[in-house]
């Protein structure tokens, strides 16, 4: 990932950003953690030809995030069908970024990438003390010293990644089976699929088990086939791929 993020659109309606590669995310869940974040947005994203997800985990950029794809087309598409959005359940406000992503200029005009990121590297600097959030934050640490208090410690919970969005890897994890569900009724099932190494089901859990394949070519193929498949005519199947 790019390690600087392109300028932020701004928020009044008449000073709406021109067109470009990169898309500007706002009102993240700032309570999932920031690499669970960046792999639902390129999870997301993906159908549209994402090339590179830039999201900070400072002050300034809490809640944010950047998106780029190869060309404007791509992106003006993923924001029209994806704005609104509710991930991780906050509704994402999306529109252009004002200048384009590192990753955007390496890829399409490298002769172009050091003068911008000369830059970028300016207006950051320029920018960096005249953050309204930073100026706050400042503020109250300098009344905590004074008092001779500290600010509170905040500790975020521990927000595990919803199965959808796990990446893929060659075991699947399947949820809502039949209790009358046997391995071999199960192993008949995803044989259909080449790679197959194993099926274990769980003793003390019967509406659960794991296949597990050679690969994850072959995992991802069983599993788009078979998702929402009705084993015993009625229930259908959640799968996802296994946390590791």
């Amino acid at each position: 990932m790019a390690d600087q993020a392109p300028v932020a659109a701004s928020p009044a309606p008449a000073a709406e950003a021109p067109k470009c590669e990169t898309l500007y995310i706002q009102n993240l869940n700032e309570k999932v953690k920031l690499d669970v974040i960046k792999t639902s947005l390129l999870g997301l994203f993906k159908p549209y030809g994402v090339i590179d997800v830039v999201a900070h985990k400072n002050l300034r950029m809490r809640g944010q995030a950047f998106v780029s794809f190869e060309n404007t087309e791509q992106a003006e598409k993923a924001m029209g069908d994806v704005r609104g959005f509710p991930l991780y359940s906050k509704s994402m406000q999306i529109s252009f970024a004002r200048t384009r992503a590192d990753a955007v200029v390496k890829k399409l005009d490298s002769d172009q990438f050091e003068a911008h990121k000369t830059r970028r590297t300016d207006h950051k600097k320029a920018t960096r003390y005249s953050n309204p959030l930073k100026q706050k934050l400042k503020a109250k640490r300098t009344a905590a010293a004074d008092g001779d208090t500290a600010l509170p410690a905040t500790r975020r919970p521990n927000v595990q990644m919803p199965d959808e969005y796990l990446p893929p890897n060659k075991i699947l994890f399947l949820q809502n089976l039949p209790e009358t569900a046997t391995k071999e009724q199960l192993t008949g099932l995803f044989a259909q699929y080449p790679n197959l190494y194993e099926v274990r089901l769980i003793p003390t859990k019967k509406d659960i088990a794991f296949v597990e394949y050679m690969d994850e070519e072959s995992s991802t193929l069983a599993k788009d086939a078979l998702h929402n498949h009705k084993l015993d005519g009625e229930n259908k199947i959640k799968i996802t791929f296994a946390r590791k």
